[in-house]
């Protein structure tokens, strides 16, 4: 079975990760979409929600599963038989980090492929970051997230008092 894990921190997971995650799904038996920690980030969701919200944005594609890890991505490809990082790219700066990644990633695994899907050019400009910021200010997240899931960000917005 060829299987591939497409991790990010989907804080929350935008219709330019959905798009990648189709593509990915078409080409790889099985897709494992893994919720990781960035330590870096102040997320908006823990790990559990996005994973829930993950889940019922994907809940048509068959063969795609979710989970979450604290590990190291080649490690918790190891134990699940996968051989491929997928990673989304929006510009020539994700290029240069996930780049960078990929190499240390071969280093600590050299049976472990990246293979980098171009970003659809609608959603070269999306990222969670901004889904959040136009939450704050009440904008219309149609063109930015999946619509399963629009009323959970605009909730968790006003609750955590993001707006």
């Amino acid at each position: 079975m060829n299987v591939a894990v497409y991790p990010g921190s989907f804080d929350p997971i935008t219709l330019g990760h959905l798009n990648i995650i189709r593509r990915a799904a078409a080409v790889f038996d099985k897709l494992i979409v893994c919720v990781m920690v960035n330590s870096g980030k102040r997320p908006l969701f823990d790990p559990g929600e996005r994973v829930d919200l993950i889940e019922r944005t994907v809940a048509r594609y068959p063969n795609v599963e979710v989970e979450s890890s604290e590990a190291l991505v080649v490690d918790f490809m190891k134990a699940r038989g996968a051989k491929v990082i997928i990673k989304g790219l929006r510009a020539v700066s994700d290029f240069d980090w996930e780049f960078q990644i990929a190499l240390v990633n071969r280093k600590l695994d050299d049976s472990i492929e990246t293979l980098f899907m171009p970003s659809s050019e609608k959603y070269t400009y999306l990222s969670s970051s901004v889904v959040k910021e136009m939450a704050k200010y009440g904008a219309d997240l149609n063109t930015f997230v999946p619509k399963e899931i629009i009323d959970d960000v605009l909730k968790k917005i006003e609750s955590e008092g993001w707006r």
